[in-house]
């Protein structure tokens, strides 16, 4: 599907979120501390992240994705710089030992996962101790009058936009669909701690549509 819409992909970001998502990725990269860091970005698609983590001045930055043509589209945004590695790789199987990078993140990434556990305990498990992660995701609005616009817009609105903005309607009909059975902030929390992170804490974002949960591993 990512391999269907990469050449629109961010333009349809920035439209869905009316601008907002690249203060969060700006957000969730400074999170981590990443200045003299060397960082993974995990599912790093096109780029938006790591172009965050570059300004905030990581040391080096793995971008790793499932998607090949989702990476040769940040390749060409951001070229060939001497600290950024582009790796197509498998969440769910890091192709890196114990204790390989001083921080983790990742945007956008987490409905997408089939083991979402599994996939916390490889990111933490790739982090040295006293690693940060933090991970951006959309998360399910409250009940009040923002909640039900935001439900309204997302399952009946966004899907036909999109889906006529990338020429691909069934892929933003995944999208409406990715948040069914995904946990909501406070059991993301949840996940993550049994997972082996500590201090974990959470902000949401645009309206409480978005989350950014962040924590570091001690041990």
């Amino acid at each position: 599907m990512f391999g269907r819409i990469f050449s629109r992909y961010d333009v349809i970001n920035h439209v869905m979120t009316g601008g907002m998502d690249t203060g969060w990725r700006r957000l969730t990269a400074r999170l981590v501390q990443p200045a003299g860091a060397n960082a993974l970005d995990v599912g790093a698609g096109t780029g938006e992240l790591v172009r965050q983590l570059l300004r905030a001045g990581a040391h080096s930055i793995v971008a790793a994705d499932f998607s090949p043509a989702m990476l040769d589209v940040g390749r060409r945004k951001l070229g060939s710089q001497r600290r950024l590695h582009w790796l197509i790789a498998d969440a769910l199987r890091l192709p890196f030992p114990d204790n390989s990078f001083d921080c983790v993140t990742s945007a956008f990434l987490l409905r997408n996962l089939v083991d979402l556990p599994g996939g916390f305990r490889e990111m933490i498990r790739v982090l040295r101790p006293g690693g940060r992660l933090a991970c951006l995701d959309i998360t399910h609005p409250g009940s009040g009058l923002i909640g039900a616009g935001y439900r309204l817009y997302f399952q009946r609105l966004l899907p036909p936009l999109a889906g006529t903005l990338s020429g691909d309607r069934q892929a933003y009909d995944y999208l409406r669909n990715s948040l069914t059975g995904f946990p909501n902030a406070e059991g993301l929390s949840r996940l993550l701690s049994q997972a082996g992170l500590q201090d974990v804490r959470y902000r949401k974002l645009g309206l409480g549509t978005v989350a950014v949960h962040w924590g570091r591993r001690l041990n």
